[in-house]
């Protein structure tokens, strides 16, 4: 039987929904928990929470099978934070399935690596997808559901398949005294008739474009962070802005208010058509839970 390769993230979230939901597939629990904790518990190492005994290579070494490929593999690759530390994050893993091998292969943008047809199949954030190739309109980007109306096929042969439902949202906050000013919900009606500076991360700017709605933005200045700064901290000190949200605690720490939930920041299967054929296909299915329905036929 063939094998079929899969862009995936190298660690976090993401990397973590596309294992969960193969493994209840395919019954490899055991595998996608070891993988998993071990991620974790080397994020910690990095972080400076957890403390090794063994150096980075010795651990490498003994998380890797380099003889039997239905064992992961992993990678070293240096971390953005402060001394720039080695971090061990994953490589790749081969999990039998009933349409063939399907082997996970780390990469640091998979959604990219599918773009240059590296991959048929491949699983990334679908904020990525918005930042880098959906179409800015005067009304709002809503759901997953809508991406691929808003994709130049001119542009790329990428399409969203389905989300995991690993959902963590985009959503409004505001202090009271914003929303006071203006007496109705904090939803992006409010936004439409708000004027004045809008606090949001940098790299979300064009996603916060998109979700919006650009006919929304007249009157509005973006303003970002400082370096260092807790984000919800900057948002209230603003008045206004955007966060991906969780629970809320933390921006209620800062008196702000949660408002509409704008978009969900979730893993998405992504597939370039021009690269599929059924086998790729049959394997799309392993991920698409029973009672989901795939965005597109594929």
């Amino acid at each position: 039987m063939t094998t079929t390769r899969v862009a995936v993230p190298r660690k976090g979230r993401p990397l973590e929904a596309v294992l969960e939901r193969l493994a209840s597939r395919t019954g490899t629990a055991e595998l996608a928990d070891d993988i998993i904790s071990t991620l974790r518990y080397e994020k910690a190492i990095t972080k400076g929470n957890q403390h090794a005994n063994d150096d980075v290579y010795h651990r490498l070494a003994e998380y890797s099978t380099l003889s039997d490929p239905r064992r992961p593999e992993y990678t070293l690759l240096r971390d953005d934070r402060d001394g720039m530390p080695r971090r061990l994050v994953f490589d790749s893993v081969t999990i039998p399935t009933d349409h063939g091998d399907v082997q996970l292969i780390g990469r640091e943008e998979p959604f990219r690596a599918l773009r240059t047809h590296e991959f048929a199949l491949g699983f990334d954030s679908a904020d990525l997808v918005l930042e880098e190739v959906v179409q800015l309109r005067d009304d709002p980007l809503t759901s997953i559901g809508e991406i691929n109306d808003r994709i130049d096929p001119l542009d790329t042969d990428v399409r969203v398949v389905t989300g995991l439902g690993d959902t963590v949202y985009h959503t409004l906050l505001a202090m009271p005294s914003v929303i006071d000013a203006q007496d109705r919900p904090l939803n992006r009606e409010f936004v439409a008739e708000y004027q004045g500076e809008f606090c949001i991360s940098p790299r979300y700017e064009r996603l916060v474009e998109a979700v919006l709605g650009t006919a929304a933005l007249d009157g509005i200045t973006f303003t970002y962070p400082d370096n260092g700064n807790e984000e919800e901290a900057d948002i209230a000190e603003t008045g206004i802005g955007v966060y991906l949200t969780v629970t809320g605690s933390t921006a209620r720490d800062h008196d702000l208010e949660l408002g509409e939930r704008l978009f969900p920041s979730e893993t998405v299967l992504l597939e370039n058509a021009s690269e599929g054929d059924d086998t790729t296909r049959r394997v799309a299915d392993l991920f698409t839970a029973p009672e989901e329905t795939a965005l597109q036929s594929v």
